[in-house]
């Protein structure tokens, strides 16, 4: 199972798009571990939508289209 998942930087005002196959940890490293990567910057996030899918093809796929011009209007439409 992988889970494509969107976090939500309010203090910023910047979301992040993901997909992972565990989804508990990766949020971990998000939100507490990872000091020097891009989302260490914009803490703190809130997870404000998960999809899960069969495979990874199709969590990549789902991601690709998140970070399009129509997924990003589909996640500005997402209640922060």
């Amino acid at each position: 199972m992988f889970v494509v998942y969107v976090l939500f930087s309010e203090k910023f005002n910047k979301h992040y798009t993901g997909f992972t196959s565990n989804l508990e940890e990766r949020l971990k490293s998000h939100f507490e571990l990872d000091k020097n990567s891009y989302t260490s910057r914009y803490r703190p996030w809130k997870l404000i939508y998960t999809k899960e899918f069969e495979s990874k093809t199709e969590a990549m796929s789902h991601e690709k289209w998140l970070k399009t011009g129509i997924g990003r209007t589909f996640i500005q439409k997402l209640k922060h």
